[in-house]
């Protein structure tokens, strides 16, 4: 590494000048280190039940534009049956909600995001 070059601008802040390459290799030690510690950080919040791991086939359904009520209600294993008593709704308007054939109140996902253990982001 070579030594760096100081200059101090006319407002007299000091500033560093160094070969482009050190300052790439600079840039990618930030970015691994900010990685290392968002991984730190998603660690942390598995280990306090703050979150989950899903198989990726469960996020695959969902980036490729299945209903998220569908995939995470047969993620933990509910029938619509069961789902629709958790979350005090019917079955057919379930179901009507999983086709898309009808859009749920505000109320009605709160209470399928709290029969699913999941927060409004998931489910939206």
């Amino acid at each position: 590494m070579s030594h760096p070059q100081m200059i101090k601008t006319p407002a007299g802040e000091r500033m560093v000048i160094l070969p482009l390459k050190e300052y790439e290799q600079l840039r990618e030690a930030a970015e691994d280190f900010a990685d290392g510690l968002a991984y730190d950080k998603a660690r942390q919040r598995l280990a306090a039940g703050e979150d989950e791991l899903v198989p990726a086939r469960f996020g695959e359904r969902i980036l490729n534009g299945e209903n998220p009520i569908r995939v995470w209600r047969e993620y933990r294993g509910l029938s619509v049956k069961e789902l629709a008593g958790r979350a005090n709704i019917s079955a057919a308007y379930l179901s009507q909600l999983e086709s898309g054939s009808r859009q749920g109140s505000l109320t009605t996902m709160k209470a399928l995001t709290a029969a699913l253990g999941l927060d409004l982001d998931d489910l939206i």
